[in-house]
C-alpha cells in the first residue's frame, strides 16, 4: 500500500510538472520574426553591394559633369537617390516614430 501512495504521488508530481511546461510560455520562440530576419539580411547584402557600384557612379557622374557631357541635375538626382538608398533604414525609423509604430 506505501508503495501505491509514492508512485501517486510522483504521478502527481508528474503530471503537475507537465502542466507547468505546457502552460509557460514557450521561451526558445520569443524571437524575431523570420520576415524580419531575412529582410535585414536581403537590406545588408543590398548595401555591400551598392557601396562600391555608388562610389564608382558617384565619381564617373561628377566627371562627366565637369566635362559638361551631363547635366548637373542628373548628379544631384543620383547623389540624392544614393543618399535616400543608404540612410533608408534610418528614414524609416523616423517615419515610424512619427506615427507611433
Amino acid at each position: 500500500m506505501a508503495r501505491r501512495g509514492v508512485f501517486l504521488i510522483q504521478a502527481g508530481l508528474q503530471l503537475l510538472l507537465l502542466g507547468a511546461c505546457l502552460l509557460t510560455p514557450d521561451f526558445a520562440y520569443a524571437q524575431t520574426s523570420p520576415f524580419l530576419t531575412g529582410a535585414t539580411s536581403l537590406e545588408s547584402n543590398i548595401l555591400a553591394w551598392l557601396t562600391p557600384i555608388a562610389i564608382i557612379l558617384v565619381m564617373v557622374l561628377g566627371a562627366m559633369a565637369m566635362a559638361n557631357r551631363i547635366s548637373w541635375g542628373w548628379c544631384i538626382a543620383a547623389i540624392l537617390g544614393i543618399a535616400i538608398a543608404f540612410g533608408a533604414p534610418q528614414i524609416v525609423t523616423w517615419v515610424q516614430g512619427m506615427f507611433g509604430v
